[in-house]
């Protein structure tokens, strides 16, 4: 594989990390915005109804402290479903301004780009959506079958140990600058 490609695209993933599971969900997004984080918020809330209360911990990026973003949080805590105990409550609990690195799904984006995108020649959008599918699949199917909460060693291909640590940079350097 030629260390330097010319791109034949690119994508964007919008992904939770359910820590007491170690459970991927994850969709394709066409942009960062408000919009998607509400979109990947009902999925939660509907991949988890039985759950007392959802605690969604990321950075500040503008997209998950925008105050439509808040509004819908305070409507969903706010229904009869709500109150009367059939749908979780949600909590925001971001993290510092700058502190992406805190963040433990870098962990996971970092050892899926280094396993799947970085060695890779994919000839088109689809074939790289087809592997990064592949990868999450059987990284959830590994931690159902073996239940380990994320917070030490999640998948063994992650740049180090994610964990919640001050001194803890999860996060790849050459992330941000994937080409497919």
């Amino acid at each position: 594989v030629p260390q330097w490609q010319r791109s034949k695209g690119q994508l964007l993933i919008t992904a939770a990390l359910e820590l007491s599971t170690n459970q991927i969900t994850h969709f394709y997004s066409t942009k960062k915005n408000t919009g998607e984080m509400i979109k990947m918020l009902m999925k939660l809330l509907r991949q988890y109804p039985d759950e007392k209360t959802i605690y969604i911990s990321w950075d500040a990026a503008s997209w998950h402290v925008s105050k439509a973003l808040k509004e819908t949080v305070d409507e969903i805590n706010n229904t009869e479903e709500r109150r009367s105990g059939k749908s979780p409550l949600v909590k925001l609990t971001p993290l510092p301004a700058s502190a992406q690195f805190l963040n433990v799904i870098e962990s996971v984006y970092s050892g899926m780009c280094r396993a799947i995108i970085h060695t890779s020649d994919y000839q088109s959008i689809e074939e790289c959506k087809t592997a990064i599918d592949r990868y999450f699949a059987e990284r959830n199917q590994k931690f159902q079958e073996n239940p380990e909460r994320a917070g030490n060693k999640i998948w063994g291909k992650e740049r180090c140990n994610a964990r919640f640590s001050d001194s803890n940079n999860c996060k790849d350097p050459l992330f941000s600058y994937v080409s497919i």
